[in-house]
């Protein structure tokens, strides 16, 4: 039997499609990026068809550029960026209004009403996360009651939500097929993740027609196949899973303790805490790592919005640099004199402050700072607000005292990030040989479910170590660094502690 998994990474700047082969190594890519929309301060939006589009040219390329093995593709599994949301007319297919982003922030003023309202206790009860613009929920709440006539055709049942791999699906299947994974659900601010179903109450809140949902499946299941014109024969889509679920099962992240941490446009740890889901007492995220044959496994996340953004930020908006890859080049030759701090709240402070009114600043600017310690300041600012979340989850995981850090993403290319990271950690952190672990999460997903690849244990014996980072830094001297960063943070704020 065919032994390769087309998987897509839906992406928040790109869309990529990778074939992994019997070894679960890639043997073939491809990537596209695509427009981003700023329609206002703090919204953040695509065209539903540039990520539909772009998705299936990368799949097509990918399965071009290997034509022997394109043709044994068994499976797809899909992965995507989680939270973004859309609303289309079931009937045509057409969007209703563009894709809102996991970043955008324009239902700030709405979270904060029904935290004034005494409401956040029950959605953190029932759904893990806070009330917050990031999550879903606030965003189709705020598309049916700013399109004009989009609530009435809702209540109707003309329309559908989904998150985007909803839309991908329901793209790739001609419309036969509108669903999610648990992984996806546990992100909308409206699905119970104890008893796994759609929360009619909270939607109620919210004023979100139950009618509008998708079907909620296990992370590996049956979401129906893409039909024939698109890869020349019909391919079965077995395996779905949010981004950061997928790189949390990329990474072998089975058992509870293991943690993961992925640095794209943003960071996101993901702690497997088991068949129980932990409530935090430092405002991480109760989650769902995956749903596998009917059975939850749970975790504690804790969500940066702005990670390798801020790179992005130093070349297109500063004009400082003209690669990523300039970065470490220019952190290494910073002054070892200066301590900058950037606070890169671009779109609000995620995990563990929630604060999405703060806005981005520059702490400790002297007249000789220069292009050299502001690109510092931006990869150092990734390790500070991993120790932030870090921090959070070993308060909230006793036995997370000793973890080792899986570490994954375009970020983890450099070697002085990463040194960073472990030194202001204090902790080991280890880089996989197989970096496009989100995607090779979905692949194994998909692959496990058609019977080619092998289950949870085999996998992750498969799991191999290319680089372990060491803590070098002395502790008075993380400690210095780590008391300058709160005090960044703590001026940061929009309100105080």
């Amino acid at each position: 039997m065919a032994g390769c998994v087309l998987a897509i990474d839906q992406g928040t700047t790109s869309s990529r499609a990778i074939v992994f082969g019997e070894d679960f190594h890639p043997i073939s890519v491809g990537q596209q990026e695509f427009p981003q929309h700023f329609p206002k301060s703090g919204w953040v939006e695509h065209s539903p068809s540039d990520i539909w589009t772009s998705t299936l040219r990368v799949c097509r390329e990918a399965m071009e550029k290997a034509p022997a093995s394109g043709a044994d593709v068994a499976a797809i599994g899909i992965t995507n960026q989680r939270e973004t949301t859309l609303v289309w007319d079931r009937e045509t297919g057409e969007p209703v209004y563009n894709a809102i982003v996991w970043q955008d922030r324009r239902t700030a003023d709405f979270c904060a009403k029904l935290r004034a309202e005494g409401l956040e206790e029950m959605f953190t009860s029932r759904t893990g996360l806070l009330l917050d613009p990031y999550f879903s929920g606030t965003k189709i709440a705020w598309i049916l009651d700013n399109v004009e006539g989009a609530r009435a055709r809702a209540e109707r049942g003309e329309l559908a939500f989904g998150t985007v791999d909803t839309w991908l699906i329901w793209q790739l299947t001609g419309g036969a097929v509108h669903a999610t994974d648990a992984t996806n659900a546990s992100r909308t601010l409206i699905y119970n993740i104890h008893d796994n179903a759609w929360d009619e109450e909270l939607c109620q809140v919210l004023g979100i027609p139950v009618n509008l949902l998708p079907e909620v499946k296990d992370s590996a299941d049956d979401f129906g196949a893409a039909k024939t014109e698109f890869f020349g024969r019909p391919l079965p889509i077995l395996g779905v899973a949010g981004d950061q679920q997928a790189a949390t099962v990329g990474q072998a992240c089975f058992k509870p303790g293991m943690v993961k941490s992925t640095y794209g446009t943003g960071c996101f740890a993901i702690m497997n805490t088991g068949e129980t889901p932990v409530r935090s007492n430092n405002r991480m995220l109760t989650t769902i790592a995956y749903r596998l044959n009917g059975k939850t496994t749970y975790a504690l996340e804790g969500s940066i919005f702005v990670a390798g953004a801020a790179v992005q930020w130093l070349r297109d908006g500063l004009g400082l640099i003209e690669t990523a890859g300039e970065t470490q080049g220019l952190a290494e030759t910073a002054d070892p004199n200066q301590d900058v701090f950037l606070v890169p709240a671009f779109v609000g402070l995620g995990a563990p402050y929630w604060d999405a009114e703060a806005r981005g600043a520059l702490f400790g600017l002297t007249r000789n700072t220069g292009p050299k310690e502001i690109a510092r300041a931006v990869l150092q600012s990734v390790g500070y607000q991993t120790s932030d979340l870090v921090e959070a989850m070993r308060a909230d995981w006793p036995g997370a005292e000793q973890t080792v850090l899986r570490v994954d993403g375009g970020m983890t290319a450099s070697d002085w990030t990463m040194q960073f990271l472990s030194d202001i950690l204090g902790a080991p952190v280890d880089r996989p040989t197989v970096a496009e672990t989100t995607a090779l999460g979905a692949a194994w997903l998909a692959g496990s479910k058609a019977g080619i690849w092998p289950g949870a244990d085999a996998f992750s014996a498969e799991w191999k170590l290319e680089k372990r980072f060491e803590p070098r830094l002395e502790k008075p001297e993380r400690e210095k660094l780590l008391a300058g960063w709160k005090d960044a943070i703590r001026r940061t704020r929009s309100t105080q502690d």
